[in-house]
């Protein structure tokens, strides 16, 4: 949608290893940041232009309470049984990592389910949606029939809050939806340098 040329790589980042006694935001942005960096690794044999790696990582928050993915269809019902007639807020960490500079952010959204019967909870877990999202829902999926309300970023609910994503790429020389990608390099000085503006939700290292 941005219009970005880009390569999807699975990072090999143990996501068990994150602190889940850190607060909803620190732990998205750990998250975030590990996958990211996991990934830098894996590539630091190749030939430049070096990456600008983007990692995300997305947890639903209900009562104080984690709610990733979940493990089996018994916990998928057990999650959207919690979830119905409520509000949840929903978490993404995004890291942008690059050699030259790094910027870990993140974007909460208020989500709200209406009521749901015992059936239209089985129903929807029986279409298998819900086995690798966290929370057990989809918001662009089938999902989209449990919440009646959110408050925030939609795209953040799906997994990639790209208004927040878009503002970060300009620190790296991207000015979005004008962005033309082809031949694009990272190796300008002024692309990866400058001064950082401040933003709620982020914490910059260089």
């Amino acid at each position: 949608m941005l219009g970005l040329d880009f390569e999807i790589m699975v990072s090999t980042f143990e996501e068990t290893t994150a602190v889940e006694s850190s607060t909803p935001e620190e732990l998205v942005m750990q998250l975030a940041r590990g996958k990211a960096e996991a990934v830098g690794r894996s590539l630091s044999s190749r030939p430049a232009p070096e990456p600008l790696i983007i990692g995300a990582d997305t947890i639903v928050v209900l009562d104080g309470k984690y709610l990733g993915k979940p493990a089996d269809e018994d916990e998928a019902r057990q999650m959207l049984r919690m979830l119905a007639g409520r509000w949840h807020q929903v978490y993404t960490g995004i890291a942008l990592v690059h050699p030259r500079k790094s910027v870990v952010a993140y974007e909460m959204t208020r989500v709200h389910f209406r009521d749901l019967t015992r059936q239209e909870i089985d129903g929807y877990v029986l279409t298998g949606e819900p086995m690798d999202k966290a929370g057990a829902y989809g918001i662009q999926g089938v999902g989209a029939i449990l919440v009646d309300r959110i408050e925030g970023c939609f795209y953040n609910v799906m997994g990639l809050p790209l208004a927040r994503l878009a503002l970060l790429l300009k620190e790296y020389g991207f000015h979005l939806p004008e962005v033309k990608t082809d031949g694009r390099t990272f190796n300008q000085e002024s692309s990866c340098t400058g001064t950082p503006s401040g933003a709620l939700g982020e914490i910059r290292r260089r």
